[in-house]
Order: structure tokens, then C-alpha cells, then sequence
């Protein structure tokens, strides 16, 4: 967006420079182009004493409901973002104060059709949570008795939404054009992807796909699974779903000691396979986000973000992780350089440097050390830094293997990712490379080998056709000469610019020698208007050289 357009949101502009400049972010906005009135008078600006990461914390939740979600998302980021403002972000708490259910009554009707009267019984009108995006109510079904929770989006939501999106990407484009330490990282795009990620969870029917998917791929549904989704009374903005009797695993430690580190194996048991086998996980499996049911059964909810992995990601994902878990740090550098783009040139030596730095602080088993998701979120932003942007989808699963690594050392002090990873992985692994899987593959390799020989005797006759007629064309490009054809330009503008004027000049004068009529001033007016042109071509020229001359 640029600075014109930023008008149009100048209330809320200054409401977020306010907050920046509070919690010491003025030197961050004073190396922008930004009018020193329009921010440095807004309120005192010493830096308050906290660490950077904390002070973005701060500063999302002042900023309200959307900067509290592009911060959660910005948090599964780690291969743009340092991992110590990603463990900070993932503090977010998504809670705010709930509307009154009759603001929120006009979405279930129109979702509806009709009034929740005719569809639910015992509807509680207080909601039983509330968060940015939404608020969640329970009630019966009138026409089964069945239990339900009610998952409403709240009004006009979309709109206000996209203003703060517009307004952060106006200043994410400033920032990154005028500090060189961002210009690395392509943050309009990075802030784009969590936009879209937002408003793609404004579209509830994409969360009861996850939960329905989900249970469909799911192995034990005896252990975990996600509610059951209503599907007929569901829609884009209303969710209805069974409701789920239990408590969140955060409050569950009063379990004994068997059942909850139990709890903690299925947790990471399933997440894991959702990783490594299914390709299709829950991205944020916080404390929150997973309930103890009555009948000892884990529920995942909150699917309104999920990851996708190929199985090209799958298999890269897997060699990855046990490098690291190995601390084998060359087959870690060789494999993000293999997953790298075809023009990305990483320093190779630096980077092994960088990885085997992380591990060692992060995964120093001699030690007790094993902090696995931390290690994720640390070796994603070296290969970052380095030029390799991997998939998004590896960073959702860095976010989320961190969550659920937390989730089970709450649960369980002994508890070890490793021991639940391992049998997933010889799955993997067998699924990989056993007889059938081999056979098809060198099967389909020797079919598009014969296709590729059967067709290169065409292709090289049409290659000698082109020859034979003279038409076949090589196009070169040029790279780093733009700024050269620029200077040629401009030149070529001021010189006939120059050659005007004095055509101009030496017109005039001729003009006025012969005294024609009609006459200015006592002299011929044609004369007088041509010096008077070539007199504010010259100073155009003039103020040109003098202002844009050093950037030229």
C-alpha cells in the first residue's frame, strides 16, 4: 500500500505507530520515510526494559485481535523469523472479551435459514469461549437431543481485518526497502502468506474438512480424534460440531502419573504419524487445543490450520530429522541445499558451522539436552538465512512438534520424542524402500525413460528443421545493466533538452532582430515567449541535476 492510500486508514495508522513507538520501536520507524510529526509527538518513546521479542509480544496484544493472529502465524515462521521472537510469539493468547449473544445472533440466523429456536434446545446464551476470529456456544439439537457446540463468527470481521492487513504490509514494504538486515527476507510476501492463512480460517467449511479428514485418515480412533462435524447445519461462517466433555491437558495434571504419561505417548504418537505417514497434521497442538475426554480419549480441536506434506516433503522431512537427531550435520546441510532453489548460492561452510552450533545447545543428549522442537525452530531459520526457504508446511511442523514436545514433558518429566518418533519412522522407512515400493518405482522409471528415447529422434529432427530455415532464436538477457540504461536515458532526455533550449534561444534572438509585430514589452512577442520557454526549460534541467542528479 502506499502512503497515499494509508490515508484512508489514518485513524488506525496512528493508533499503530502509537503503539510501536510505546513499546521502543521508534528507532525502527525513524530509518522509514515517514513524516517525523505523523509519529515521534504521538506519545514518549524511551524503550521500555525488555527484550525485543517481548516487546513484540506486548505490542500484538495491545494491537488487538488481528496483530494477535499474524503474530501467532508469524510464530510458525521459523525460517524467517529468530527463534526467540517465534518462542515469544507462540505466547499469544487468542482470548478476548465475548460479544453479547444478540450482536452475535443475526450470523446464526442468516447461516441458519431460520431461528436457532427451531434448530437447538437448551441454547446457553453465554459463550463458553471466545477468541478474535469467533465465539462458541453449546446447546442440544431439537431434533435428535444431542449435544452440540456452536462455533459463530463474529460480525463485520473481514472488513476490519483487512484494514490492519493493508496497514501491515504499507509498513512491512517501508521497512524492508529501507533497513538492509530485512531486506533478506521477502516480508510483504511472508505477511501476504499469513493473510491469506487468516482469511482462509474465516471460511469454517475448510475446518470441518480438517476434522472430518482427519478422523477419516485417523488409525486409533480409540485413543485420539477430532469432534464430529455437523455438516448440514455448518456453513462459512456457523460451525456445529458434538461437543466434547473433558478438560483441556493443561488442566489435567492431576491425573496420576501412568495416565498422563499414556496421554502424552498417544499425543505424540499421533502427531508424529499425522507428520510422517498421513501428511496432513494439526499445525498449533497446544495445551489448549487437546482435551481430555471423560472416557480417556485424547480430542484434537481448533482445525482451522493445518499442514500438508508431499511425500517428496514427507521422505525429506524424515532424513532430516533423523540427521539431527544423529547430529549428523553434513547430511543435514546436504539435504537443504538438495531441497534448495536451482538459484540459490548458500555459503555451505558457514551454514555447517551455524547447524552444528544449534545442535549442539539444543540437542546435547550427554547432557540430558534434547529439546527437539527447538532445534527445529533453530535449524529452519539458519537454512533461512542462508538462502533456503523450505516449505511453509516444514515450518507448521516445527511450530507444532515443539507444541507437542511441551505438551508431553508437562505431562510426563521422562517424557522422550525420540521413543515415539522411532517406530514411525521404521514405518516409514519400510514403506519406503520395501520390495513393492522399489519395483514400482524402477518400473516407472524405465517407462519415462523408453518415453524420453522414444521421442528424442522427433525432437531432434525438429531442432534440424529449425536450422535448415533459419529459425531458430537464442534469447540473451542482460542482467545488472538496468541501472546503466537508466543513466543512458536520463542522459539522452537532458541532452535534448539542451539542444531545445538553445534552438530556443538562438529562435528568439533571430525573432527579435527583425522587429516583427506584435510587440511586448518593445519587443516582438514571439521572441519574448520563446526566451521565457527556454528560460523554465533551463531551470527545470537545473533543479533536476541539483535534486535527482546524485541518485542518477
Amino acid at each position: 500500500m502506499k502512503a497515499f492510500d494509508a490515508l484512508h486508514h489514518a485513524v488506525r495508522a496512528k493508533e499503530i505507530l502509537a503503539v510501536l513507538v510505546r513499546h521502543g520501536f521508534a528507532d525502527l520507524l525513524s530509518q522509514i520515510d515517514l513524516p517525523a510529526g505523523f509519529w515521534q509527538r504521538l506519545l514518549p518513546h524511551g524503550p521500555p526494559p525488555r527484550t525485543t521479542a517481548e516487546r513484540f509480544h506486548l505490542a500484538a496484544e495491545e494491537l488487538g485481535p488481528t496483530f494477535v493472529k499474524l503474530g501467532q502465524l508469524l510464530s510458525m515462521r521459523p525460517d524467517v523469523v529468530p527463534h526467540d521472537i517465534v518462542l515469544e510469539l507462540r505466547k499469544l493468547q487468542d482470548r478476548v472479551k465475548p460479544l453479547p449473544f444478540e450482536t452475535m445472533r443475526p450470523v446464526l440466523e442468516r447461516a441458519l435459514g431460520r431461528p436457532p429456536a427451531a434448530v437447538f434446545a437448551d441454547f446457553d446464551e453465554v459463550a463458553v469461549a471466545s477468541a478474535s476470529l469467533a465465539q462458541v456456544y453449546f446447546a442440544r439439537r431439537l431434533e435428535t437431543g444431542e449435544p452440540v457446540a456452536i462455533k459463530i463468527q463474529k460480525p463485520d470481521l473481514q472488513r476490519r481485518m483487512e484494514i490492519d492487513f493493508d496497514l501491515a504490509r504499507w509498513l512491512a514494504g517501508l521497512l524492508q526497502e529501507r533497513i538492509t538486515a530485512l531486506q533478506k527476507v521477502d516480508l510483504v510476501a511472508v505477511l501476504d502468506e499469513a493473510c491469506g492463512a487468516i482469511l482462509r480460517e474465516l471460511d469454517f467449511r475448510h475446518e470441518a474438512r480438517n476434522q472430518e479428514y482427519f478422523n477419516t485418515l485417523n488409525p486409533h480412533p480409540e485413543r485420539v480424534f477430532a469432534p464430529k462435524v455437523v455438516p448440514e447445519l455448518s456453513s462459512e461462517c456457523v460451525l456445529v460440531m458434538e461437543r466434547i466433555s473433558g478438560t483441556p491437558i493443561g488442566q489435567a495434571l492431576a491425573l496420576p502419573a501412568e495416565l498422563r504419561r499414556r496421554h502424552a505417548g498417544w499425543g505424540a504418537e499421533s502427531l508424529v504419524r499425522q507428520v510422517f505417514v498421513a501428511g496432513f497434521f494439526h499445525a498449533d497442538p497446544h495445551a489448549g487445543n487437546i482435551f481430555v475426554t471423560t472416557d480417556g480419549r485424547l480430542c484434537f480441536l481448533d482445525w482451522g490450520l493445518a499442514g500438508h506434506l508431499t511425500r517428496r516433503l514427507r521422505y525429506a522431512l524424515a532424513d532430516f530429522w533423523i540427521a539431527a537427531v544423529e547430529q549428523d550435520t553434513e547430511h543435514i546441510v546436504q539435504i537443504a541445499a538438495d531441497l534448495a532453489p536451482v538459484n540459490a548460492r548458500p555459503d555451505l561452510r558457514a551454514m555447517e558451522k551455524e547447524v552444528t552450533l544449534a545442535l549442539r545447545e539444543e540437542l546435547n543428549f550427554a547432557i540430558g539436552r534434547q529439546a527437539l522442537g527447538r532445534a527445529m525452530l533453530r535449524l529452519l531459520f539458519i537454512l533461512g538465512q542462508h538462502g533456503i526457504p523450505l516449505s511453509r508446511d516444514y515450518s507448521l511442523m516445527a511450530k507444532a512438534v515443539l507444541s507437542i514436545d511441551e505438551v508431553g514433558r508437562m505431562l510426563d518429566p521422562d517424557f522422550d520424542l525420540r521413543r515415539h518418533t522411532a517406530p514411525v519412522l521404521r514405518e516409514l522407512q519400510w514403506e519406503r524402500m520395501n520390495p513393492h515400493t522399489v519395483v514400482r518405482r524402477t518400473r516407472e522409471m524405465l517407462r519415462h525413460t523408453l518415453i524420453g528415447l522414444q521421442e528424442l529422434p522427433f525432437e531432434l529432427r525438429r531442432l534440424v528443421r529449425r536450422l535448415e530455415h533459419d529459425d531458430l532464436a537464442i534469447n540473451l538477457q542482460h542482467r545488472g545493466l538496468e541501472k546503466h540504461d537508466e543513466a543512458v536515458r536520463v542522459a539522452a532526455n537532458r541532452i535534448a533538452l539542451g539542444v531545445i533550449i538553445g534552438a530556443l534561444i538562438i529562435g528568439s534572438s533571430l525573432i527579435v532582430t527583425t522587429g516583427i509585430q506584435p510587440h511586448l514589452l518593445g519587443y516582438p512577442a514571439l521572441g519574448i515567449i520563446g526566451y521565457l520557454l527556454s528560460a523554465l526549460l533551463g531551470l527545470y534541467v537545473i533543479w533536476d541535476i541539483i535534486h535527482h542528479g546524485r541518485h542518477r
